[in-house]
């Protein structure tokens, strides 16, 4: 039987946390939940727990409903954002803490913490004080505890938003690994984050959560090729998808000082005002390209975003490389036109580069 959550709502203080939530969850999957700060991803993952009570709809899993089992009878382990461990207690004596409470055979601790130290490549690490971990360490501490237990619905929180870049690049990587290694055929994993770049590296399937709602569900293939309207788009691209407002014309796409030839796929749209959509990495420096002023410059790893301006038409540009320039800095860009979406006055996607075309 499968997780299944029906018509969800928790709206504390008038706000809404979750706004009519519904999922189907199965055995043996990865799923995401990627939306903003404070989009519910949060809420979503505690009402799972048992850690907070929709103001109205009903989880069941397995079969039974979840609002009448205990916390503690829900077999449900979470991974947090904040590093949760028990400083006081060794790398070992943290991740058998929660084994010990279930009374489980010396034996049966032992096999269990030792298998979930290897997935998670801490085996030799197993004397060691918290205190003298890193904070990558730190957080494989949580996921073995977790995994451990080896309880069937696994509950990850953000677990990479408080590591740096490089950290998180490497944990991200690692993270693909334990979760096609160890995640049993009778678990649920439920990974949220802000990322859109995770996302696409645990390749699972999807929910986008904006404001307590569900703006799309799919495979991350699809969330990302084809995202149903303009908050998808934002959500679902780092940085947020490009958004310009123009008119396609018989043989242009025009805006504000700005004139492309049609994309392939914008042939059989009708001629009128869109909001055109394209990622920072479609549009590359090109001394044949229009001229835009450079507003802001910020390196991003082994990255560089441009923030550009000509007239009221701004874009963000993603260049793959690390690269000086100054503000006010004139710089020539193109836009690669095949690569372009074009969303309705409703901000509904109506033509994709990869197939969807309502036109």
């Amino acid at each position: 039987m499968n997780l299944i959550g029906e018509n969800l709502t928790y709206k504390p203080d008038n706000q809404f946390h979750l706004n009519n939530v519904s999922f189907e969850f199965k055995k043996g999957n990865l799923y995401t939940i990627l939306g903003r700060t404070l989009s519910g991803k949060t809420t979503f993952l505690k009402t799972i727990a048992g850690l907070l009570n929709p103001d109205s709809g009903n989880i069941s899993f397995e079969g039974k409903n979840f609002s009448k089992i205990p916390v503690w009878q829900r077999n449900v382990a979470m991974v947090y954002q904040q590093f949760i461990n028990y400083p006081h207690l060794n790398v070992y004596e943290n991740i058998i803490f929660p084994l010990k409470q279930r009374k489980l055979s010396e034996d049966k601790i032992k096999t269990d913490v030792e298998e979930a130290l290897k997935t998670v490549g801490l085996i030799g690490f197993e004397n060691r004080k918290i205190q003298e971990l890193s904070g990558g360490q730190q957080q494989r501490v949580a996921l073995a505890r977790s995994l451990a237990k080896k309880a069937k619905i696994l509950l990850l929180d953000e677990p990479l938003v408080n590591l740096d870049y490089k950290l998180r690049e490497q944990l991200r990587e690692e993270f693909k690994r334990i979760f096609s290694k160890g995640l049993s055929a009778e678990a649920i994993l439920i990974y949220s984050t802000t990322d859109p770049q995770e996302v696409m590296e645990l390749n699972g399937e999807v929910i986008v959560l904006d404001e307590g709602k569900v703006l799309q569900k799919g495979p991350a293939k699809e969330i990302f090729e084809n995202p149903k309207n303009l908050k998808v788009a934002e959500i679902s691209n780092d940085p947020p998808m490009n958004i310009l407002k123009g008119i396609k014309s018989s043989d242009k796409l025009n805006f504000e000082n700005i004139s492309i030839n049609i994309p392939r796929h914008f042939k059989n749209l009708q001629d009128q005002d869109y909001n055109f959509g394209i990622r920072a990495s479609e549009i590359k420096l090109n001394d044949n390209g229009e001229e835009f002023e450079i507003e802001l410059a910020e390196i991003s790893g082994s990255e560089t975003l441009l923030h550009l301006k000509k007239g009221d038409s701004k874009v963000i540009a993603l260049i793959e490389e690390v690269m000086n320039f100054k503000i006010h800095e004139k710089v020539k860009i193109k836009f690669n036109e095949n690569k372009f979406y074009a969303f309705n006055k409703e901000e509904e996607l109506i033509s994709s580069p990869y197939g969807v075309s309502n036109g």
